[in-house]
C-alpha cells in the first residue's frame, strides 16, 4: 500500500487557520480563487491577516468567504478596504456544485485552512470541507498524538 503523502500549498503561504485541523476532521481540499482590491493583497503581503473564524458559504448559487480579516493597508491613501467584507472565491461551476452538494446534503463546514499565492503571484484560498469535532473526538486526537510520541521515543531509545 503507497503512502499518501500531504500536500502542501504551493507557493509563499499568507496566512494559515492553524485551529481548523484541531476543531475538524478534514475532508477533501480543493484550492480557490479569491476576488481581492490592491489594498487587500498588499496587506495580505505583509502577513497581518487572520482566517481563524473564517468560512465559506454560498449565496445565489456561489461562494463567499465570510468574516475573514484583512486590515486595512496603512499606506493605500484614501481607497482602502472594509477589514471583514465578505469576499467572492472563484472556482469553477462543477467544483461549487459538489460542494454545495456536500454543504446542503451532509451537513459539511466549508473551511479556509489557508491563503497563499502561487508561483505566478496570485492569491489563492486552501478550502476543506470539514465535519466539526465532539469533546471526546477531541481527547481522543489528543490521546492518539501523545501515543504516537511516545511509541517514536521508545522506538528510538531501544534501536
Amino acid at each position: 500500500m503507497a503512502v499518501k503523502k500531504k500536500k502542501s500549498a504551493p507557493g509563499r503561504l499568507a496566512v494559515q487557520n492553524r485551529k481548523a485541523r484541531r476543531d475538524y476532521t478534514i475532508g477533501e481540499t480543493f484550492e480557490a480563487g479569491i476576488m481581492l482590491l490592491g489594498s487587500e493583497v498588499k496587506s495580505l503581503r505583509l502577513g497581518r491577516a487572520s482566517i481563524g473564524e473564517a468560512y465559506a458559504s454560498d449565496r445565489g448559487g456561489e461562494l463567499y468567504l465570510n468574516n475573514a480579516y484583512i486590515p486595512e493597508y496603512s499606506a493605500s491613501g484614501g481607497t482602502s478596504h472594509e477589514p471583514r467584507q465578505i469576499r467572492k472565491l472563484l472556482l469553477h461551476r462543477r467544483e461549487i456544485e459538489k460542494l454545495l452538494g456536500a454543504i446542503n446534503r451532509k451537513g459539511m463546514t466549508l473551511l479556509p485552512l489557508s491563503i497563499y499565492f502561487n508561483k505566478r503571484g496570485m492569491a489563492k484560498v486552501e478550502l476543506a470541507l470539514a465535519e466539526g469535532k465532539r469533546q471526546h473526538d477531541k481527547r481522543q486526537t489528543v490521546k492518539q498524538r501523545d501515543w504516537d510520541r511516545d511509541k517514536a521515543r521508545l522506538l528510538r531509545d531501544k534501536g
